[in-house]
Parts: structure tokens; C-alpha cells; sequence
């Protein structure tokens, strides 16, 4: 079972709010999901982003990988960084 730390949309036509949330890679996009780990607002400046880290480290010590977005959103609260290149043999 692959799993991921993705964004499901929620608010009004023209207002999104999402949720972060770990869901099964075969889920759908607002479907089932396993656990609600944060939200994302870009409707307020600046753009207002809540996680509980404790869970997002959990999942991604199991193994959960976050999408892209997801990702950009980790680094800007540093709790994301890069595995550091390895040298080329």
C-alpha cells in the first residue's frame, strides 16, 4: 500500500481551503484519507499553513510521500530538506 501526504480541497467555488491529509495512493482526490496531519489557506496574505509535525514525521518515517505541493509547503515551515547528493563514483 503506497501512501501520500497530499492536498484535498474544500471551501466555496473560487475560495479554496485544503486539507493535508495522508491518504492511499488509489484514493481519490477529496475521498478517503487515513488522518488529517494540517490545512492550507492561500485565500489570506500571507498564505496561512497549519501541521501537526509530530504526525507529518510519523507518516514520513513509515514511509509516506508528500506531492509536490505538499513538499514546498514542508520546506517553508523546515520541516522538509533534501537527502544530500551523493557523489558520483
Amino acid at each position: 500500500m503506497a501512501v501520500k501526504i497530499r492536498l484535498a480541497r474544500h471551501g466555496a467555488k473560487g475560495k479554496p481551503f485544503y486539507r493535508v491529509v495522508v491518504a492511499d495512493n488509489d484514493s481519490p482526490r477529496d475521498g478517503r484519507f487515513i488522518e488529517i496531519v494540517g490545512t492550507y489557506d492561500p485565500g489570506k496574505n500571507p498564505a496561512a499553513v497549519t501541521l501537526k509535525s509530530e504526525r507529518v514525521r510519523h507518516w514520513m518515517d513509515k514511509g509516506a510521500v508528500p506531492t509536490a505541493t505538499v513538499r514546498s509547503l514542508l520546506r517553508k515551515e523546515g520541516m522538509y530538506r533534501e537527502a544530500p547528493a551523493r557523489p558520483a563514483a
